[in-house]
């Protein structure tokens, strides 16, 4: 016996109870999970959250690379921008996407809104109480450029 395992008084402190407990491991604590304690997850991680869920919906992208926004090239394999404002555990989301052009744009923002929302509950727990979205671009496809001349 060490003298760290003598107390003051020159006894040895009581056994840890979850030590003779086969059904607790070392490391594991007894108290059940509803009362261990919350996992916060900060706004801007929700934030990238919600773009990386946007990106994989499909006719929609993001605006890469270029400085303060000029330069940025406009492409369908880099994230939308996204923001996230906190209130307790609803959570506001602001996307900027690109999107394909012909589609029906209220189909695709519908459909967009519905995927993120339910993947960010899911992956996060948090519940989505608002959700604009903002069409910053649209990408017509090379078979409508010579239609619209």
């Amino acid at each position: 016996m060490t003298a760290a395992q003598i107390d003051r008084a020159g006894q040895r402190p009581p056994a840890d109870p979850s030590a003779d407990d086969p059904s607790t491991s070392p490391g594991q604590s007894s108290v059940p999970a509803e009362h261990r304690g919350v996992t916060t997850i900060p706004a801007s991680v929700v934030g990238r959250i919600a773009a990386q869920v946007a990106s994989e919906y499909t006719h929609v992208g993001g605006a890469a690379g270029g400085l303060l926004g000029v330069g940025a090239r406009r492409d369908f394999d880099s994230r939308p921008s996204a923001t996230c404002d906190l209130y307790g555990t609803v959570a506001v989301l602001r996307l900027d996407v690109g999107v394909a052009f012909p589609v029906d744009l209220r189909a695709t923002c519908l459909g967009l809104r519905r995927h993120v929302r339910d993947r960010v509950q899911d992956l996060t727990g948090l519940q989505v109480g608002r959700l604009d979205i903002e069409i910053s671009w649209l990408n017509p496809g090379t078979a409508t450029r010579g239609a619209l001349r």
